[in-house]
């Protein structure tokens, strides 16, 4: 029998965390290798996210990776390249657990943005629940009974013009999360390379502000490094992206051998 109550444990850990007011911890994933998926989403890692908006990877092989880390601690989400309507259910139909959705400067952006990620009569997403629902190990129908609450929808900010319009922003109904891209952000405000201008970070603490009063996730791409993660989870930041896969691995690298040969 379906479960119908909204009693019932969810299924995405991620989504989860955030409205439990948790922090949850993302790696961005470059090394488009079964193992290596698999060994980043075991680490410990909250969530993993493919890039189809900057990143290589095609949509055939997300959908191979996405499934390929099922079982796993982390669960994936797919940035998608825009937000698209068709974008989104292809990367949702991958049996992904959420979407970082570019580009979304405006109430109406995000109210759209929310709909492509739900199936009628709350939203307007194409209904062929069976590939995702075999990767969440579901029946077609227990898919559809749950997923609308599951998706996790996050929508990036990365302009001066999401900023002035946040307060709307964060407003709309089913907007679990904000993402702030400092590289575009940064861009946007005249700070060309300087995603931590004093400027670029003021807006990010608008940003952050409006999210905590509205009860969304505050979220961000990336930090300095390890202690700037940290100063950000002091300030109140929850969806955070730690670095990617390569990166990691060239950091650890490198530190081994700094201990080895010091």
């Amino acid at each position: 029998m379906i479960n119908t109550s909204h009693e019932k444990a969810m299924r995405n850990r991620v989504k989860e965390r955030l409205k439990g007011g948790e922090t949850a911890l993302g790696v961005w994933i470059s090394i488009l290798n079964p193992q290596a998926v698999r060994i980043v989403a075991n680490s410990g890692i909250d969530w993993i996210l493919f890039d189809t908006e900057h990143g290589p990877p095609s949509l055939e092989t997300v959908d191979g990776l996405v499934r390929a880390s099922m079982g796993c601690k982390a669960l994936p989400l797919v940035r998608v390249v825009w937000n698209d309507m068709n974008a989104i259910k292809l990367a949702l139909d991958t049996g992904a657990y959420g979407v970082i959705i570019p580009w979304v400067n405006t109430g109406e952006e995000a109210e759209r943005a929310v709909s492509y990620c739900r199936y009628p009569p709350e939203g307007v997403r194409g209904c062929a629940p069976g590939r995702p629902a075999s990767v969440w190990g579901l029946r077609e129908e227990e898919y559809l009974e749950v997923v609308n609450e599951e998706i996790l929808v996050a929508v990036q900010i990365e302009t001066r013009k999401a900023v002035e319009n946040i307060e709307e922003i964060v407003a709309v109904e089913g907007v679990d999360a904000t993402f702030i891209g400092p590289m575009d952000l940064s861009m946007s405000m005249g700070y060309r390379g300087k995603p931590f201008h004093p400027e670029v970070v003021k807006a990010m603490e608008r940003v952050l502000d409006s999210c905590i009063a509205s009860g969304v996730a505050p979220g961000i791409a990336f930090a300095r490094g390890v202690e700037h993660i940290n100063e950000l989870i002091e300030k109140g930041f929850r969806f955070i992206g730690i670095g990617s896969d390569s990166g990691l691995l060239a950091t650890g690298c490198s530190e081994t051998l700094k201990k080895i040969r010091r």
